[in-house]
């Protein structure tokens, strides 16, 4: 009899993990409360639920037998699946103690803090108006994000005092459990790494970093619009952030699975650790990476979460140089396609994903559910990349009448 793999969420960044999950002869079964989205259709079974409630998905999970429980690239379900798998006794990357204080920005970083991890200053809201009796004694500039949300949704940069009650109320607007951070905004020294990661029995196997760029012509400049690998942080930055993430492992004794890491090295010349999510990321990180390497992080992170032996799990080796382009809009309006220079496609173009029909109307890119797409790109060398990147109208567009 198959094993039966459990799946909360069921959006296009699902496909890659039911794909993976047949060609091991795994059942799969999706579970969210949206009936019409899109991976549904392809899965074994369907199951309405809501992914943040951990005891309806425990109850999924026992009435449909599964054999392990996944939430990849669904933040809000990660929690629950931890909850469920506890129960349960199924495998999971970690305990549900352990990845409560993953998933909730407050409780990382006082983690990191306590633990003597480089952390930024933080202070932490319930409401707009503490914030405003707080924000004179607060360096700037911060960034103020719920302590439960991902997507880049809710998250503002504040420069002044004036600007915090703003920020902090919409923050509130996304947290699910009411309340915000506002942490030091650390400068970049160099693009930020928002890659994925995989722990075999506690032990970081591999560890990928990319440079993560944003778009500043949309309506959220801190949506992650681009990704290039290699990263173009500095070596030792990346081993110090590898070390420092097996002593993160070893603290919260996790156990075998894939992870979104999100890393950063400051101007004050530190490697930061910004968030570590038990998932894979959104944006199809894992599917960048196993075109740019060959590391096969999606099918690594099925056989783990079932139990089975883990295969393939390695540190990168790069062919060429890698880019995605997140399909977004610049403003709202209708899409009308996408341009490419001429033989800029048939050279550079690996795959091409859209997920808007010419005349579909599409939003500003304000956060990352308002993607409709990507593109992954190969050059043979940086120099071409970087030759691209200055120039990107000039190769490829996304078409959008006002």
């Amino acid at each position: 009899m198959p094993k039966t793999l459990l799946l909360l969420g069921g959006s296009r960044y699902s496909m890659p993990v039911i794909e993976s999950a047949h060609e091991l002869g795994v059942r799969v079964v999706t579970c969210d409360y949206l009936p019409d989205n899109y991976a549904h259709a392809y899965a074994d079974e369907y199951v309405n639920a809501s992914v943040i409630d951990c005891d309806a998905v425990l109850k999924v999970a026992k009435d449909v037998r599964a054999d392990g429980i996944m939430s990849f690239a669904v933040d809000p379900g990660v929690t629950s699946a931890a909850y469920a798998a506890s129960r349960l006794g199924l495998p999971f990357q970690g305990s549900h103690e352990a990845v409560c204080t993953l998933q909730d920005k407050q409780r990382f970083r006082t983690f990191l803090h306590d633990n003597g991890f480089n952390c930024p200053e933080l202070h932490v809201f319930s409401s707009a108006k503490d914030a405003v009796e707080a924000a004179g004694g607060l360096t700037y500039p911060v960034i103020a994000k719920p302590v439960d949300s991902a997507g880049s949704k809710g998250v503002t940069r504040v420069d002044d005092p004036g600007q915090l009650r703003a920020a902090v109320e919409h923050a509130l607007d996304f947290s699910r459990g009411g309340r915000c951070i506002v942490e030091q905004f650390l400068e970049k020294k160099c693009p930020s790494s928002d890659a994925d990661g995989f722990t075999v029995d506690g032990r970081f196997a591999c560890v990928s970093f990319d440079s993560q760029y944003f778009d500043p012509a949309c309506g959220n400049p801190y949506a992650p619009a681009a990704y290039g690998m290699p990263a173009e942080m500095p070596l030792e930055a990346r081993a110090e952030l590898e070390c420092e993430l097996q002593r993160l492992a070893d603290l919260l004794h996790l156990g075998s699975g894939v992870y979104n890491i999100e890393t950063r090295l400051a101007t004050d010349g530190k490697p930061y650790i910004m968030e570590v999510s038990p998932r894979g990321g959104g944006n199809n990180l894992c599917e960048m990476l196993r075109h740019a390497s060959g590391v096969d992080l999606i099918r690594a992170a099925v056989e783990a979460a079932l139990g089975m032996p883990v295969t393939g799990v390695r540190s990168p080796d790069y062919d060429g140089f890698w880019y995605q382009q997140i399909v977004h809009a610049r403003q709202t309006g209708t899409f009308r396609g996408m341009w490419y220079a001429p033989g800029f496609a048939e050279k550079h173009l690996v795959k091409e994903s859209i997920w808007a029909s010419p005349g579909t109307h599409v939003e500003n890119f304000d956060a990352a559910n308002f993607a409709f797409g990507n593109c992954f790109l190969r050059f043979d060398s940086h120099e071409e990349l970087d030759e691209f990147r200055a120039h990107e109208d000039e190769f490829m567009r996304v078409e959008v009448e006002p």
